[in-house]
């Protein structure tokens, strides 16, 4: 799927299933068996009449298995998508609500998140229960699935072919689902699976099913497998859990700001080159995480900064390390001496230099410029830092 541009607009159609199970522990070919049923009926019912999908901060209700039925008269199969906008609520500043209007200056596409419900309720028939006993021993298993789907689309194309292509990737979904949990099941153990959406270097968003609880390393041939898929080179992470794209309507849950440049007006310089970060990363600045380190932490705070870095590109799993943990590498290294940790003592590059290599095990070269001889030269430049090992 393409990020499409500001004309277009991206629908977001999220939901829980309730996946129920029961498995012959006696018989592998049989649990299999079940389980694949019990998916197929899953794929029945949201392809049933019974799907109705919610715009979020609306009225708006659909049922796109029923001839596209709305509760909205102005609504029909063929209005463009681009016009269920009018109906959604936007927070305006405070408790008010105002109808939400797409803004011209805004170059990014306009979300649409919808959330999908089953009907319980259905028409009388007219046979009888039935009583179903089982003599073998069985294993009962129930997990929610979250499911997530993410499709983008031209403003102009209609209503059934959005409700058309949600209900597929649903469908899509659900297979992938499946084969995520047949993939990594282990008797009667079902791992739940978990949706991530990747950015690729195209623009491309790409969705992945993992199963929860898997470490990235037992992942390693899935993300192989997507690497082949899209002709993605080897030595850099696409496809880890930290690699997952972050809607824009949504915020991170750790209150860090996330690549604070971008909102900056470039600065005019002649006689200069512009180099920014590509990726996300946090910005960690002084007196954050309870730590009063005003005077002595900037350092520090700018060693962080880098450390989010290679966390949010997917090339360590371990956190951003506090400033005991800092210090602590740098006596690990020999550098410092036992009471450096716990001070208040300030760092400069060399230090920031031995702790990527220690925690990260990211090489990297200092470049000692003088203000005659700036720029430096174009082969040391821009400064590359290079983590080590497999990068998948």
């Amino acid at each position: 799927m393409v990020v499409p541009e500001n004309s277009a607009v991206i629908f977001r159609l999220r939901g829980v299933l309730d996946f129920t199970c029961q498995l012959d522990i006696s018989n592998e070919t049989q649990g299999r068996g079940a389980i694949c049923r019990c998916f197929e009926e899953l794929r029945s019912k949201v392809t049933s009449e019974s799907l109705v999908l919610v715009v979020s901060s609306s009225s708006v209700l659909l049922w796109p298995n029923k001839g596209l039925q709305t509760t909205v008269e102005g609504l029909t199969q063929d209005t463009p998508c681009r016009d269920i906008q009018q109906y959604i609520e936007v927070e305006d500043g405070g408790s008010k609500k105002s109808s939400k209007k797409k803004d011209k200056k805004n170059s990014g596409p306009t979300m649409v998140n919808l959330k999908f419900l089953m009907e319980v309720t259905e028409a009388g028939g007219t046979s009888a229960p039935s009583l179903f006993v089982t003599t073998r021993q069985q294993h009962c298993v129930r997990m929610p699935l979250y499911v997530d789907c993410v499709l983008s689309a031209n403003g102009h194309d209609t209503l059934q072919i959005v409700c058309s292509g949600l209900v597929g990737a649903l469908c899509r979904q659900l297979g992938d689902m499946e084969e995520a949990v047949l993939r990594h099941r282990k008797g009667s153990s079902l791992l739940v699976p978990q949706v991530f959406h990747f950015q690729l270097p195209s623009s491309h968003l790409v969705t992945a099913v993992y199963p929860a609880g898997v470490a990235e390393r037992e992942l390693l041939p899935e993300r192989e497998e997507l690497h082949r898929k899209y002709g993605l080179p080897s030595n850099r992470p696409c496809f880890r859990r930290s690699n997952a794209f972050h809607f824009p309507d949504e915020p991170y849950r750790d209150g860090y700001l996330r690549n604070p440049h971008t909102h900056l007006t470039p600065p005019t310089l002649e006689d200069s080159n512009l180099y920014v970060v590509r990726g996300v990363y946090s910005y960690h600045h002084y007196m954050q995480d309870r730590v009063d380190d005003d005077g002595w932490g900037c350092a520090y705070r700018s060693l962080q900064t880098i450390c989010s870095w290679f966390q949010q590109q997917g090339y360590t799993e371990r956190a951003v390390p506090t400033h005991t943990q800092i210090q602590q590498a740098l006596v690990d290294v020999g550098d410092k001496d036992s009471s450096f940790v716990g001070s208040r003592q300030w760092i400069g590059s060399i230090e920031v230099q031995a702790v990527l290599n220690q925690l990260l095990g990211v090489t990297s070269k200092i470049l000692f410029v003088r203000a005659l001889s700036w720029p430096p030269k174009a082969e040391n430049w821009p400064i590359t830092l290079r983590p080590q090992g497999h990068q998948l």
